[in-house]
């Protein structure tokens, strides 16, 4: 009862929900700079590449309840530069990832102390373009803390950091993330503030930082919104990402950000800024990040340690309009 006059609430509210047209989009490549796999299925590697998802940024994160410890954060670590990179190349989608402590967890303070001594035994590693997701959540003093630490972190390896900003008093802490990492002598150019909103993307764009945003339905940013933003502030050193994850998220939210663009009469130069090249330029900086790789053909002949995701010979693409499953 309560679900179904939720759902004729929201129809209400927001009229009857545009569909999707993915021939809009035909031809165009995406980046999705945040996103988080781990959390999906194979069925949505499969759409992001059928919508033109080329490549993909995972941030370390939140997994969603309190790690008990150090080896959860090694083998999460592990995994975001092994295994999961491997099943995104089996769909033809090049990953990248982030590392770092994020907010959240930064207040277990006996627990945070051990994942920065590991920190720099993955963030050389092959695949990593940057420190992330790092920042403030409820801007505790140990959030503040290892959000430092791993300024500093990101400085000696010569790596841009993906800012996390906070949901609550959000103009605060973006404000307060920015002025910490000037103090700590970064180049606004390699840091990527995410999860902007109207409140907070001016202020970002005029100190000189990559301004992330976030398409995710009711809690951060709508796709119709977005456009409004880049009408106004245009598109330099804008990006959107789905951040995708455990939660009810689109991980077609950069495709579909780009058909609204597109149907709301923005340039093609300015859509493939924003859902494409703007995150390269800012996590190019890495090192890491060569356009030539996107195009690499899925070798489905190929295992990550003896393991494929073609459990028992199966094929890649099932058919979906069949009842049977054999």
């Amino acid at each position: 009862m309560c679900c179904s006059s939720s759902i004729a609430r929201d129809k209400a509210t927001m009229g009857e929900p545009e569909a999707f047209d993915i021939s809009a989009v035909k031809g165009m490549k995406f980046f999705d700079p945040h996103v988080h796999m781990t959390s999906r299925t194979t069925d949505d590697y499969q759409a992001m590449a059928d919508a033109g998802v080329v490549a993909l940024i995972e941030p370390a994160f939140w997994l969603g309840q309190p790690r008990t410890g150090l080896d959860s954060f090694r083998d999460y670590y592990s995994s975001l530069i092994g295994w999961e990179r491997f099943r995104s190349s089996q769909f033809g989608i090049k990953h990248y990832c982030t590392i770092g402590l994020n907010s959240r967890e930064a207040n277990n303070e006996s627990l945070a102390e051990q994942v920065m001594e590991i920190l720099p035994l993955f963030i050389y590693k092959e695949g990593v373009v940057g420190i992330g997701e790092i920042g403030f959540d409820d801007q505790t003093a140990a959030e503040e803390k290892y959000y430092r630490l791993q300024l500093e972190l990101a400085k000696e390896a010569g790596l841009p950091v993906q800012v996390h900003t906070p949901h609550r008093d959000k103009k605060k802490g973006t404000q307060r993330s920015m002025d910490i990492a000037l103090e700590h002598g970064l180049d606004p150019y390699q840091v990527i503030i995410d999860h902007n909103n109207e409140e907070t993307v001016k202020e970002v764009l005029d100190r000189g930082f990559f301004a992330a945003f976030t398409i995710y339905p009711f809690t951060k940013m709508g796709n119709e919104r977005m456009v409004e933003i880049v009408k106004q502030y245009g598109a330099e050193r804008i990006m959107v990402n789905s951040a995708a994850d455990w939660g009810i998220s689109d991980p077609l939210a950069v495709p579909k950000t780009a058909a609204l663009m597109k149907m709301r009469g923005l340039s093609d130069q300015d859509i493939e800024l924003v859902t494409y090249r703007n995150a390269i330029t800012a996590f190019a900086q890495s090192g890491q990040i060569d356009e030539a790789d996107f195009n690499a053909q899925a070798d489905l002949t190929e295992k990550f340690e003896g393991n494929t995701i073609l459990r028992g010979g199966q094929q890649p693409r099932p058919d979906k309009s069949s009842i049977i499953i054999s």
